[in-house]
């Protein structure tokens, strides 16, 4: 097995890792007895190359066999999870934690996976927290909300172990301004491997770099997507403020195309309406819009992307015939109800 710092040199040398090299770095990354110095050159100089798709897959098929396992395999296969990569400094609300309510209000059941804000103001793990849901919650206790609730939310660190031996090194190299492969690999990494994924990507060749991760990774039906703001500036979500790219992976792979609002059957809204702020901020939004309420571009964003989720797994024949369904699961009353469902839940005690 190579050594880390073999496999430096290596990418120094401008050559692609196999996975059985990426096996071995994940070896010594997830190791105490490696030095976080040799840690952060071998991750340096793998950016300094640029990761490929096949790189960024191996990386997350070796973390994933180091997830804690919740058991939720019986679900996997009609889940889906809606998550971004986060990193666009685009100021955008939790759009796909108000995705994963009209969703379970739909009947799908929904894997999130997520964290509290690194690059935001606002994770999906803060804004779950305010709704009431514990990041904490033991297997048995996710398995029941699946059941219950219809969507269970994976809180990154409670799952991922190994990552708390990386921790020191990404912080050391994000002081000097360094990314990594780990600021990608978060959305590929869900414990509960759902069959579906909508994933954002932070910038438009990232969204390339990622449907070619998910391909590797054998997801039945994905879609990568990233929302074009203005050239240079993006969002890695899907909205009704944006031209959105949008390339398929698995049973859609042939899908590759540029979404517009109008295509959709959206009326196209200023940017704005998609802005978030700080957890109470986004709070007070997300309680606004389940009440009826909230910016309309907004609204139309969540719809769409709940539409998507919907097609993607294959239980709607179309985006557009979906989009009204999925506005009204958000305003009409049941995101609010799954907001009560799902504070009740947590606030009472599992049975023994």
């Amino acid at each position: 097995m190579a050594s880390l710092s073999a496999l430096t040199d290596a990418l120094l040398l401008g050559r692609d890792l196999s996975a059985a090299d990426v096996e071995a770095a994940a070896t010594e990354l997830a190791a105490d007895a490696s030095p976080d110095e040799a840690k952060a050159a071998f991750l340096s100089a793998l950016a300094a190359k640029g990761e490929t798709s096949a790189e960024v897959a191996a990386f997350a098929a070796s973390f994933r066999t180091r997830a804690l396992d919740p058991g939720v395999s019986a679900w996997s296969a009609r889940a889906v999870d809606v998550v971004g990569t986060g990193g666009d400094h685009a100021g955008g609300f939790n759009v796909s934690s108000l995705v994963t309510l009209v969703l379970a209000s739909a009947g799908t059941p929904v894997m999130k996976h997520g964290n509290r804000g690194i690059t935001s103001k606002c994770g999906s793990a803060d804004l779950f927290a305010a709704l009431g849901v514990d990041l904490e919650a033991p297997a048995p206790r996710v398995r029941e909300a699946l059941g219950t609730l219809g969507f269970a939310f994976f809180f990154a660190p409670a799952w991922h172990p190994a990552f708390r031996r990386i921790a020191p090194v990404r912080k050391l190299l994000a002081a000097r301004g360094q990314r990594t492969v780990f600021n990608v690999l978060g959305p590929l990494l869900n414990p509960g491997r759902p069959a579906h994924v909508i994933l954002g990507a932070a910038s438009v060749p990232l969204v390339e770099k990622l449907a070619g991760a998910l391909e590797e990774l054998g997801t039945a039906a994905s879609l990568a997507v990233h929302g074009v703001i203005e050239p240079g500036r993006g969002i890695d979500e899907l909205t009704s403020a944006t031209v959105n790219v949008v390339r398929g992976v698995g049973r859609l792979r042939s899908l590759r195309a540029e979404w517009t609002p109008e295509s959709l059957g959206l009326v196209r809204a200023p940017f704005s309406d998609i802005a978030g702020g700080d957890v109470a901020t986004n709070v007070a939004l997300a309680r606004a819009l389940a009440a009826g309420g909230g910016p309309r571009g907004l609204a139309d964003t969540i719809a769409l992307n709940g539409a998507v989720a919907l097609w993607v797994t294959g239980s709607r024949p179309d985006v557009a015939g979906a989009i009204p369904e999925c506005r009204e699961l958000l305003l009409g009353g049941a995101v609010a109800r799954k907001i009560e469902q799902t504070r009740d839940f947590f606030a009472t005690p599992s049975a023994p």
